[in-house]
């Protein structure tokens, strides 16, 4: 994920676009203005080069690249000059709506909700990075919004795409995996430089850098002096800006079992830490055990997650685990891929493969072209169908990230009632599910009206 776009301070000038410029039908291209802009927002710009650049939004600024290397908002905003440069989302909307056509959020996660939100209530389509938000209120409300606001949505888990998600749910759906009751998911994390310890929780006070709206950078959530432990891409581990190893990276490594198995949400989730929990600060080193319900004809499923040092059993042959893998245990057949998204996906061990030759070849279903952003801009001009990672199936994926999340920030089993929205064993985490926020940050809750 990027770093902080949002807040409200200083909006530079930016050249005079004409109305008609704003409708993608008239030149075939989108107007899209960029709320994030280093690191993942530097991504987004990337993928997103064959659009129109009308707004850039960030509150770091600093040109330093031994502080972000080269993917920072100052390189990005000077490659892109025929762009208004914009340090708060809002004011960026209030005085550019009418010229955007799509909003790209690539902030920390505790700002995701609310650049996302304010875009909608323009009518503005949104591409949001993962994880959609940073707790369950927002989610829900998310897809509230996009249904109420008439709007095209995706999230970037860019594996969602990939054909390795589509040919193993396709190995699924033909019968090839029998049975799946047990799913087993790992990463890395956490790893620098995006989760390291910091000498004190929390940590030292520090000089806010001039170039940092540091103000706009916290968002919704609650004041804290500034601190380099944060800024530009710690944040990750500290619950008030991210969501752990598990909002980093299970978007991408669960949602190929996800959506294969069509999970829908858990109503448990056990944990195990390799440390003690911190109210501030995630563990490095975790286990979490989803319990998901049977689905019509389909098993109740086990899903496992493992973070830091723990790791899965190991499969019959293997010898050791690469850095980020999943496997989901058939009655069957066993499906495996490395990474944290599903490349080079195959049945264990490989030889199996051959005896399903004439199986595999079945296609299924659609293939998308290019990553999430581009699926989301297609089906904005009605080049293509709906983005797969829309809200409606993004939000309730990162639901059951969040329960995991929730239950390692925790340190113990949560049961959850998915209808109520509560924690129905631990009374008094209602301020988790749906965060307070300061004031001038509340969005979306009209629609629970």
């Amino acid at each position: 994920m990027s770093n902080l776009a949002v807040g409200s301070a200083s909006a530079l000038a930016f050249p005079y676009i004409s109305q008609s410029a704003s409708h993608a039908s008239a030149a075939g291209k989108l107007n899209v203005a960029c709320v994030g802009l280093g690191h993942m927002g530097s991504y987004a710009v990337k993928e997103a080069e064959k659009e129109n650049f009308v707004a850039l939004c960030d509150v770091d600024w600093r040109p330093d690249e031994a502080i972000w290397g080269d993917r920072n908002p100052a390189k990005t905003a000077a490659e892109n000059p025929q762009a208004g440069k914009f340090s708060d989302f809002r004011r960026m909307l209030d005085k550019m709506h009418k010229n955007i056509d799509a909003v790209m959020v690539s902030t920390p996660d505790h700002c995701h909700f609310p650049a996302a939100m304010a875009a909608m209530e323009y009518g503005k389509h949104v591409f949001v990075q993962k994880p959609l938000a940073h707790n369950i209120w927002q989610l829900r409300t998310l897809q509230k919004a996009a249904r109420h606001y008439g709007v095209k949505t995706n999230m970037g888990n860019q594996g969602h795409t990939f054909e390795g998600a589509r040919l193993i749910k396709e190995w699924y759906d033909n019968g090839v995996l029998g049975e799946v009751r047990e799913v087993h998911c790992w990463t890395d994390r956490p790893r620098g430089p995006w989760f390291i310890k910091p000498d004190s929780i929390p940590p030292a006070k520090e000089h806010t850098p001039k170039d940092v709206d540091w103000d706009i950078w916290q968002g919704p959530t609650a004041e804290r002096p500034f601190s380099s432990e944060y800024v530009p891409t710690k944040w990750r581990a500290w619950w008030d800006y991210g969501v752990g190893c598990l909002g980093d990276i299970g978007c991408h490594c669960i949602d190929t079992p996800y959506w294969t198995l069509d999970l829908g949400l858990p109503t448990a989730v056990d944990v195990m830490l390799d440390e003690p929990a911190n109210e501030l600060f995630t563990p490095f080193g975790a286990q979490v055990i989803f319990h998901f319900p049977a689905r019509g004809s389909k098993p109740p499923v086990t899903l496992h997650w493992y973070e830091g040092r723990p790791r899965p059993p190991l499969l019959e042959g293997m010898k050791e685990f690469p850095s980020n893998g999943m496997y989901m245990l058939g009655s069957k057949e066993i499906a495996y891929h490395e990474d944290m998204r599903p490349v080079s996906p195959q049945l264990w061990p490989r030889e199996r493969m051959l005896d399903y030759k004439d199986v595999l070849k079945k296609r299924n279903l659609p293939r998308v072209e290019g990553g999430p952003i581009q699926e989301l801009f297609r089906d904005i001009k009605g080049e293509g169908p709906r983005a797969l990672s829309n809200f409606d199936y993004s939000a309730a994926l990162t639901e059951v990230i969040l329960l995991g999340a929730l239950a390692i920030r925790l340190g113990h089993r949560i049961e959850w009632n998915p209808e109520t929205m509560q924690v129905t064993n631990v009374p008094g985490l209602e301020h988790l599910v749906k965060e307070p926020v300061r004031k001038g940050w509340s969005f979306g809750e009209n629609l629970w009206t």
